[in-house]
């Protein structure tokens, strides 16, 4: 009776059971299939819409086996040539910067991690930018010959350009762009330690513009702020390298020569007041006038305890050059 259902099942298009289980494993196979396809297309849209660069790189291979869509608008390189060429990643890095890329890459290997990872590259175009690189070694990575370090590289030429202008904004006097007074300071007191510790000469040199007052009240401040401007590209022009120059007060600017010997230090400073001398300004109203300084000039001396004392010695001489007709340069 059994054996007779079980024909009937069969005749009436009922599967046998081992068939049906195949063509449940199939249908199950298929619906797999679209899952998986699902998932890729849907890792394919996450990866094109990051904006950083991921890769994978093949480190006893020393090849690249995976980038990111990204590499190509921020690199803005083939990543085929990248595949297939890891020289091209090499090519792509600012030379200044390419030692220490290459090693700090090296170092993942030892450390597992590199998180700290800031380098330049020169896309095709010409453009520098800056990269945040960091890199990791893959964990239970399928390797037959040895690690494979992956990696998220993202532009960050924007947030440098910002620290640069703050960094910029914090040291530099933003009418004469020359150094402000805190920067000036903190600058002239590493040299004069560095000129304590190893005994050699140092010039101070203070110096202050004749009149400047009456030039506000006379020409309007507008004036007075171009006069400062000229004034401070003279004393940029004298420096050599290594010189600090920073304006310290309204009209007040200050020099510090590492390793200048006192006959030169004046040198510079009576080159410094000739240059003034032979600036001409013209007002709205038409008028034409110069300007000049008075210049106090110190030299670093052994009995000196800190900086603060080259400085009073340069301001007494200064006005004392104010006292005895302005224009001029004593030295103290």
């Amino acid at each position: 009776m059994n054996l007779v259902k079980q024909r009937s099942e069969t005749r009436g298009g009922i599967l046998p059971p081992t068939e049906a289980q195949t063509l449940l494993a199939l249908m199950h196979a298929r619906a797999e299939v679209e899952r998986l396809s699902e998932r890729e297309q849907l890792f394919s849209t996450l990866m094109g819409a990051v904006n950083a660069v991921l890769w994978a790189f093949d480190w006893q291979a020393q090849q690249m086996i995976y980038v990111s869509p990204a590499y190509e608008q921020v690199f803005g390189r083939s990543a085929a040539l990248l595949l297939s060429d890891f020289g091209e990643w090499r090519n792509s890095i600012y030379p200044d910067d390419l030692e220490y890329a290459q090693q700090s890459m090296l170092d993942v290997l030892d450390k597992g991690a590199v998180e700290a990872r800031e380098y330049r590259i020169i896309r095709t175009d010409g453009q520098l930018r800056w990269l945040s690189d960091k890199c990791f070694i893959a964990r239970n990575a399928d390797s037959l010959h040895g690690p494979i370090i992956v990696g998220i590289a993202e532009d960050i030429t924007d947030k440098k350009q910002l620290e640069g202008e703050l960094q910029r904004l914090a040291t530099v006097d933003v009418l004469t762009q020359s150094s402000n007074r805190r920067y000036f300071f903190e600058c002239a007191q590493r040299e004069f330690d560095l000129a304590r510790q190893y005994a050699t000469p140092m010039a101070f040199q203070l110096l202050d513009i004749d009149d400047f007052k009456r030039i506000n009240d006379t020409h309007g401040h507008q004036m007075g702020d171009q006069v400062l401007q000229r004034v401070a590209q003279c004393g940029s022009s004298v420096l050599r390298r290594g010189d600090l120059f920073g304006r310290i007060g309204g009209e007040e600017f200050a020099l510090l020569l590492p390793g200048c010997q006192p006959d030169l230090a004046e040198q510079i400073a009576e080159r410094l007041q000739r240059e003034i001398q032979r600036l001409v300004f013209t007002s709205p109203d038409g008028q034409r006038f110069g300007v000049t300084i008075s210049l106090g000039v110190t030299y670093l001396r052994a009995s000196d305890p800190d900086l603060s004392a080259m400085f009073a010695r340069a301001d007494a001489a200064m006005y004392t050059a104010k006292r005895l007709g302005k224009n001029q340069v004593i030295v103290s």
